[in-house]
């Protein structure tokens, strides 16, 4: 027996009329963190941060900067803050390839780890922000991510008792959007990663802190992976631009570093990660692409995806299968 449209009850044309429900925004995370975070202590391997003149670094402004990057009150709906992209189970990085702001829209690209980025020159991918203080503001009022307007924002702050006494208590001059990135800057810039088993290995001499295979890991790294000449430096990135050729012709299409600069030779550019805490912040690459450490020496170990602007470091490695296994030891060691 066909059923007809016609037969359906009022409320059954009613169902068929609705939207498909669209995925929900990036739940926003528990603040796992210890009670009291150390503003002094450098871990083992990091030089000492330099804290700009206009912003410093005091329990005050960590503590605000804190609470706000886990309070939704920041988003247009009040349904995602700064920490559903930058889960701190993930080292402060994004969850899955490219997280969901308001209304659940997909972001564009994965949300970096934010470890060790009070030594960065140049934020986000594509470069777009110059300072933490500026990163931290941006996606308060992107479309996509927290989609609010900063005067409304700047409402809600004076209107909530907590906030105005903790901001009067951090600054002078209480609640502005300048204000609002220098705390959030200043949270972020104790979330530290080092002391790990290369750090004691070269700091304080410790052979016994890597295995054989981690330490022929960390001579393929430095010889014929030539992975250091972009993951240089303690923080393990040259806060520089290059194509890899990762999502190369993908759709949607990323310009990525071109979108900032419209210089030409920037095209499909994305700016070099970290490598500190890299078992925590899978999937990884700008799109979210590899799922696995493995994907990721495979990739480059073949030569990346060719295109007319891919970055000259990039070449095939030529690694046998036990080197690339322990070029993946060596990187978690890390």
């Amino acid at each position: 027996m066909k059923l007809s449209l016609l037969a359906l009850p009022s409320f059954g044309l009613a169902l068929l009329a609705l939207p498909l429900l669209a995925e929900p925004p990036s739940p926003v995370p528990k603040d796992i963190l210890p009670s009291e975070l150390a503003l002094d202590q450098v871990p083992l391997g990091l030089p000492e941060r330099d804290i700009p003149k206009d912003n410093a670094l005091n329990a005050e402004r960590v503590r605000l900067g804190r609470q706000l990057f886990f309070d939704p009150i920041l988003s247009a709906d009040k349904t995602v803050a700064c920490a559903s992209c930058h889960s701190p189970e993930h080292g402060f990085a994004g969850a899955g390839d490219r997280p969901r702001g308001i209304r659940g829209q997909q972001t564009r690209r994965k949300a970096p780890s934010l470890f060790n980025r009070a030594y960065g020159s140049a934020f986000f991918w594509d470069g777009r922000a110059k300072s933490l203080e500026e990163q931290a503001l941006k996606p308060i009022e992107d479309p996509t991510e927290m989609g609010s307007a900063m005067p409304e924002v700047l409402k809600r702050l004076n209107e909530n008792p907590d906030y105005k006494t903790e901001f009067e208590k951090a600054f002078p001059n209480g609640v502005t959007k300048e204000n609002i990135g220098k705390a959030i800057a200043s949270f972020e810039r104790v979330l530290l990663r080092g002391d790990s088993p290369l750090d004691r290995f070269r700091e304080k001499g410790q052979r016994s802190a890597m295995t054989a295979q981690e330490l022929h890991g960390q001579w393929l790294y430095e010889s014929k992976g030539g992975c250091w000449k972009c993951h240089s430096g303690p923080i393990f990135t040259d806060e520089r631009f290059h194509n890899t050729g990762v999502s190369w012709k993908k759709e949607p299409l990323d310009l990525g570093r071109f979108s900032v600069t419209k210089v030409e030779t920037d095209l499909g550019k994305f700016k070099t990660p970290t490598l500190r805490g890299l078992t925590l912040t899978a999937p990884y690459m700008h799109d979210g692409s590899m799922k696995t450490l493995e994907e990721v020496v495979e990739y480059y170990n073949r030569g990346g995806n060719k295109n007319s602007n891919l970055d000259p470091l990039i070449a095939p490695l030529n690694l046998s299968d036990d080197e690339k296994k322990a070029l993946v030891v060596f990187l978690k060691a890390l």
